[in-house]
């Protein structure tokens, strides 16, 4: 009996084992600056000489879409594959991670056969050296800048401003035309906290780089640690 045991939970490990085997398992994509959609693919071959049955494919954010080669579920021992994830850019900028998981048909339910991951490289075009400026409530209301750069081939240009509260006043000052910028905010008093949403529009070509927003805060200092 104890043997039969055995045996039966051999075969269970083995048969939990069958998996595909992926060429790579990871991507490190450079996508252009224009980019709507990127795809990743994953070529796959079953090295088993077992049936293996993709059951399930989870994704981490809505932003993904995931294809299997021809909508093909079930692959014989030696048959191969491929997995596209098609990544849609939206605003996204700078590196951004995602993961897809496969389950085959004897995983358990926390215990996914394959991870496959995406890290995608989306250039920075308008660079906000700083994106939240801060004063303490009572301090003398000085001025602060943020320092804005383009970094594309094309000039880009800061074609307005706007703030959500009066109590800031905001300026541009261009350093060099299409380039290099400064944003300075200068709150008219200090006495209250509070928090301004500072909206940047430029005429960049590439969308996701044509609105950006900074923040003016004015809060409290956290009491010392006695």
């Amino acid at each position: 009996m104890r043997t039969g045991i055995f045996c039966w939970l051999a075969m269970a490990g083995f048969v939990h084992a069958a998996a595909l085997t992926f060429d790579k398992q990871s991507l490190v994509i450079d996508a252009p600056a224009d980019a709507t959609s990127i795809a990743a693919e994953f070529n796959f071959e079953n090295k088993s000489d077992q049936p293996v049955t993709i059951a399930k494919v989870d994704k981490t954010c809505s932003c993904i879409g995931v294809e299997v080669s021809d909508g093909k579920l079930a692959y014989a021992a030696g048959e191969k594959g491929r997995i596209r994830a098609t990544f849609d850019v939206g605003n996204y900028t700078g590196v951004v991670n995602k993961t897809v998981v496969l389950y085959m048909a004897n995983d358990p339910p926390d215990q996914p056969s394959v991870t496959l991951s995406v890290e995608v490289h989306i250039p920075v075009l308008v660079v906000l050296k700083e994106k939240t400026l801060k004063w303490s409530v009572g301090a003398k209301p000085a001025t602060q800048v943020i320092d804005i750069t383009m970094d594309y081939a094309k000039p880009i240009q800061i074609i307005s401003n706007t703030c959500s509260s009066d109590n800031f006043k905001v300026e541009v000052k261009t350093l060099e035309a299409g380039k290099h910028y400064e944003l300075r905010v200068t709150p008219t008093e200090t006495k209250e906290p509070g928090l301004a949403i500072i909206r940047i529009e430029t005429d960049c070509v590439v969308k996701r780089h044509q609105v950006l927003q900074a923040f003016a805060v004015i809060r409290r200092d956290l009491p010392s640690s006695p």
